[in-house]
């Protein structure tokens, strides 16, 4: 495990990249440095084309408020998390606030909506997006997800797209997500994972892991840390498809013969 200092350097890192990435789009600017799940263009019809490859539908993007898209993402959580009515849904790395509108939707007004993200830019926006989407049963709160804001025994559902790889620390983040879930509660998670070791020259770029491949653990490793967090019926299922965009994340790297976009689920049993 990386030392304090290094895990901090690490974090700030990822602030630093996503708060860009914020400001471009509030600025309509090019999102610059970081690529990949950073999303690639301030074009709206690009940010469509990149959702849609990533599984979610037009009607999705339509009722979402401008701007709530940012082409983020490796995948939609939504398709695994079977969202009831009344349910509470907690969003691990929520940044403009797009799929927590999608799951308030889903949930409708008797549900609840807590989006946490550690990017203070990015919380400006989200609620700004809240407020013109009329969404007043989601709201967005400034933490880290490995110690998340939120009381124990809280959420019937997490999800998350494409962050927890970016954590240095992700053991604590799957013991902190089993906190505060209720008994019964689940995990619907779309993240990249390691398929092989990865050379350390990548490991170590910091462009790579603000670009959401470098931090990737293996299959095997997750699944450890999700027993070690206490959780039962664990499902990790690798998406081949996903090789052909992480591609496209970092052209000419070879990343891609290394990591891939995932399902994650399990249970607090």
């Amino acid at each position: 495990m990386l030392e304090q200092e290094e895990m901090d350097k690490v974090r700030q890192n990822v602030r630093e990249s996503y708060a860009k990435v914020a400001e471009a789009s509030n600025d309509g600017a090019c999102c610059g440095e970081v690529s990949s799940c950073c999303g690639v263009s301030d074009d709206d019809a690009i940010n469509t084309l990149i959702s849609t490859r990533l599984g979610y539908s037009e009607d999705d993007l339509a009722i979402v408020p401008d701007g709530a898209d940012m082409g983020l993402g490796c995948g939609n959580p939504r398709a695994i998390a079977s969202l009831q009515e009344g349910e509470v849904v907690v969003d691990l790395g929520s940044g403009g606030g797009f799929d927590a509108f999608l799951s308030a939707r889903e949930v409708g007004l008797t549900g609840r909506v807590i989006g946490v993200d550690m990017t203070p830019t990015m919380i400006t926006k989200a609620r700004k997006n809240a407020e013109k989407g009329q969404f007043s049963q989601v709201e967005f709160r400034l933490g880290e997800i490995e110690h998340l804001p939120i009381a124990d025994n809280t959420a019937d559902i997490i999800i998350s797209n494409c962050v927890i790889n970016l954590s240095p620390n992700k053991q604590q983040v799957f013991n902190d997500a089993f906190r505060i879930l209720k008994v019964g509660g689940r995990l619907a998670i779309s993240d990249v994972v390691a398929t092989a070791v990865m050379p350390e020259a990548m490991k170590n770029d910091p462009m790579l892991h603000a670009g959401c491949m470098a931090g990737a653990e293996l299959i095997d490793d997750i699944e450890t840390m999700l027993k070690n967090a206490g959780f039962t019926a664990i499902r990790i299922a690798p998406k081949d498809e996903s090789r052909a965009f992480i591609r496209d994340w970092a052209p000419d790297s070879g990343v891609e013969d290394y990591v891939l976009s995932a399902y994650i689920e399990a249970v607090k049993a």
